[in-house]
C-alpha cells in the first residue's frame, strides 16, 4: 500500500486482484501513468451519469487537472445543472422494478420523469433552467452570434443567475467546475436532449433560428483542431464511460483526419479504457473489444487498452478516487 494514497485507493489495490476488479486497478494505474508522462485525457459520459451524481468525484477531477476535455450527451450536460438547482425536488424510487404501467403514468402526471430509481422533477428542473437559457439564446441571436450548446450553459452558470436555486454543494457540480476552468466539452447529438427539444420548439414557433446553435459538424471541425494541437508528445487518452454517441463521435476524429483529410502525421489515441455493462458480443459497437478499434484506425497496436465490464456508477468513482489519492 502507498503512503501517499488514501484509504479507498489502498483498499482497491489490496483487494481488487482479479477479473473486472483487476482490470479496474490496471486501468486506474494506466490513467495515472499517462498523465504523469505528460499526456492529456478525454472523458466521455454516456447514460445518466450526471443524474447518478458522478459530479461528486468528477468535479474534483476537473479541478485537479486530471481531465482536459469531456465529451457527453446532451442529457448529461443538462442533468448536472438540474441536480444543482432542483435536488430537493427529486424523487427516489428504490422499488422501481415493481412499478406497473399505471404507476409509471402517475409519475408522469405528477411531473416526474424517471431514470431508473431517480425521478427528475420537470417543473423545478427543466423549467427553472429554461427561463434563463432562453434569454441567453435570444441575446446571442439578436447580436447575430452562434455558440455551442455547452458554451450557452457556461454563460448561464458563470452569470450567477442560477445561484439563487442551488440545492447541493456547488463543489459537487462537474459542469460548474468545468465552466470555471473553461475546459472544452463536445456534445454530439445535443438535439435529442430536453434542452435540445426546447430549443427546437422555439425554432418551430419562429422565436429562434436554428443557426443560433452550432451543430455536431461544427463540434467535429473544432475537435479536429483541438486534437491536432494537443496530441503531441505523450498524446491524448480516451476514458469512455458507457457506450453510445458520447464515445462513438469523438473517437472518430482520428480516423477522419488520417483517412479523409489524409493528414498522415496524426497520432492515434494513446490510452483507451471503456467501462461498460454491454458484454462482449457480435455486432455491438458498445460491446466490441478495444482491439476492434485498431482496424478502424483509432488505436495503435501498442496503445494501452482496458475494458471493465461492470456498472459505471460503481467503477468510475473508484477509479477517480484512486487518481485523486482518496
Amino acid at each position: 500500500m502507498s503512503a501517499t494514497k488514501g484509504p479507498i485507493s489502498n483498499f482497491i489495490t489490496k483487494h481488487y486482484r482479479h477479473f473486472n476488479a483487476a482490470a479496474l486497478v490496471d486501468a486506474a494505474k494506466g490513467y495515472e501513468k499517462h498523465l504523469a508522462e505528460g499526456g492529456k485525457m478525454m472523458i466521455t459520459l454516456a447514460g445518466a451519469m450526471s443524474t447518478a451524481e458522478l459530479g461528486v468525484s468528477l468535479a474534483e477531477m476537473i479541478r485537479q487537472d486530471k481531465v482536459q476535455i469531456i465529451s457527453c450527451t446532451g442529457a448529461n450536460l443538462e442533468e448536472d445543472l438540474m441536480n444543482l438547482v432542483a435536488h430537493s425536488h427529486y424523487k427516489r424510487v428504490p422499488h422501481y422494478r415493481d412499478l406497473s404501467p399505471k404507476d409509471e403514468w402517475e409519475l408522469l402526471e405528477n411531473g416526474f420523469n424517471r431514470v431508473t430509481d431517480t425521478c427528475i422533477p420537470e417543473e423545478e428542473a427543466f423549467r427553472r433552467l429554461q427561463q434563463h437559457i432562453f434569454k441567453i439564446w435570444q441575446d446571442a441571436e439578436s447580436k447575430g452570434k452562434s455558440y455551442f450548446p455547452h458554451e450557452y450553459m457556461y454563460k448561464m452558470l458563470l452569470s450567477g443567475v442560477l445561484e439563487q436555486y442551488y440545492e447541493i454543494d456547488p463543489k459537487n457540480s462537474w459542469m460548474l467546475a468545468a465552466a470555471e476552468k473553461n475546459i472544452p466539452i463536445v456534445v454530439p447529438g445535443w438535439e435529442d436532449s430536453t434542452m435540445g427539444n426546447i430549443f427546437a420548439s422555439y425554432c418551430i414557433k419562429g422565436e429562434l433560428k436554428s443557426t443560433t446553435m452550432k451543430s455536431g459538424i461544427d463540434y467535429m471541425v473544432w475537435l479536429a483542431d483541438w486534437y491536432r494541437h494537443n496530441s503531441g508528445e505523450k498524446g491524448v487518452g480516451f476514458f469512455q464511460i458507457g457506450g453510445g454517441i458520447a464515445g462513438d463521435f469523438p473517437i472518430c476524429v482520428v480516423p477522419m483526419m488520417y483517412q479523409d483529410l489524409e493528414w498522415t502525421d496524426v497520432p492515434f489515441w494513446s490510452y483507451f479504457c471503456q467501462i461498460s455493462d454491454s458484454t462482449t458480443s457480435y455486432g455491438s459497437y458498445s460491446g466490441a473489444v478495444p482491439n476492434e478499434k485498431i482496424t478502424w484506425g483509432k488505436l495503435d497496436i501498442d496503445t494501452p487498452k482496458f475494458i471493465i465490464e461492470s456498472d459505471a456508477t460503481i467503477v468510475a468513482p473508484l477509479i477517480f478516487a484512486y487518481l485523486l489519492d482518496w
